[in-house]
């Protein structure tokens, strides 16, 4: 984690559970446009999404802690282009459960299913 992360976000880091590692990291590379890196991490593989100065993520396998309805809701940064992520949430293997919408002065979101089952938020403050 970044200092940068530390010091001006509430959220630092955040783990998600796949049951495929390769499947989940080809969907959060094509819906997010970044770069997921596969890596061994003490005995077990893990995806790490590209974070830069901000929040990070890995992407691990572990199928029991996947959730569609229930648990927190990982708001993920698509800014500028939510409309586009939506469209390759469903070409990469995920749903979509609510469409894009507005939020109020928050900007805009929509909830999918990521490829392995997982409920997220794509968000951005504008409607693009």
């Amino acid at each position: 984690m970044s200092d940068s992360s530390q010091d001006n976000n509430r959220a630092v880091w955040f783990d998600i559970p796949a049951q495929d590692l390769d499947r989940a990291c080809t969907f959060y590379a094509s819906v997010l446009k970044i770069t997921v890196d596969k890596s061994d991490f003490e005995g077990f593989r893990i995806g790490v999404l590209e974070h830069k100065d901000g929040n990070g993520a890995c992407i691990f396998v572990k199928p029991e802690e996947i959730s569609a309805s229930a648990g927190l809701l990982v708001y993920m940064n698509v800014e500028g282009r939510i409309r586009d992520a939506v469209v390759r949430t469903v070409k990469s293997g995920g749903k979509v459960i609510e469409d894009m919408h507005a939020i109020g002065a928050h900007g805009f979101r929509a909830i999918v299913l990521d490829s392995e089952g997982n409920r997220i938020a794509l968000h951005s403050s504008v409607d693009a």
